[in-house]
């Protein structure tokens, strides 16, 4: 069996360039995809502002604004798309640091990553109504015709928000995995986990309502507690 041999750093820098290529390339890929549906994709990112104000109209204020939405819903969609790959990739980077035992779990957390971020972009689409209407209700004399570039930028950041806190659960296996926390230690923690958890989902939700909150708090605590018992079972530390 051969053994990997040190690398310098112009070779760990040559790699990680080569790699950023590839998640480059998978993006542009995925943002063309994109772009050749993007109407449907309009519709679907729309939906939610139809919803929550169907007596109100999206609108744009400058000559570019239409092209820069554009732009964003191919970025957003080629991330989506390219994630496994992006994700993969950033995986096989570090994996030769990694003992063969932790190797072995290459696909487990590159497929848990995938499954988790586009499972939360999916969970931020169906709790956004709720959060606009509570927005754009504050003051009910105001018509609520928001810029088309301004709803973007809130709902694609919503979104991503939404897919990257739902990573969380995989970062704490990894670390039981290294020996960096145990299971007892998440035990302990489960007080400090709740706290941690309302206040990451306040920040994360726009409107701050007690139901928009517990929606996003309990699937959260649940991953937390999810992850306790795999670290006690799977990795009985």
């Amino acid at each position: 069996m051969i053994e990997d041999k040190p690398q310098t750093i112009l070779a760990h820098l040559e790699e990680l360039r080569w790699r950023l290529v590839r998640v480059f390339i998978a993006v542009v890929v995925g943002g063309l995809v994109a772009l050749v549906f993007h109407d449907q994709l309009r519709m679907i990112l729309e939906a939610p502002f139809r919803a929550a104000a169907p007596d109100n109209d999206l609108q744009t204020l400058n000559p570019t604004e239409q092209w820069g939405v554009l732009m964003r819903i191919a970025l957003f969609g080629g991330i989506i798309l390219a994630s496994p790959v992006v994700l993969y990739q950033i995986w096989a980077f570090i994996q030769p640091a990694l003992t063969k035992r932790e190797r072995n779990w290459a696909f487990p957390v590159v497929g848990s990553l995938v499954v988790l971020f586009v499972g939360g972009v999916v969970f931020g689409y169906f709790t956004l109504p709720r959060g606009l209407e509570f927005l754009l209700d504050i003051f009910p004399d105001v018509e609520a015709n928001l810029r088309l570039g301004d709803y973007y930028s809130f709902t694609l950041r919503f979104l991503f928000a939404f897919g990257v806190a739902f990573l969380y659960p995989v970062f704490l296996f990894a670390a039981a995995a290294a020996g960096v926390i145990s299971s007892q230690q998440l035990a302990r923690g489960r007080r400090w986990a709740v706290l941690i958890i309302v206040i990451g989902a306040a920040v994360i939700t726009p409107s701050g309502d007690a139901f928009s909150l517990m929606v996003l708090s309990v699937p959260l605590y649940l991953m937390y507690e999810a992850t306790y018992w795999l670290v006690r079972l799977v990795l009985r530390k």
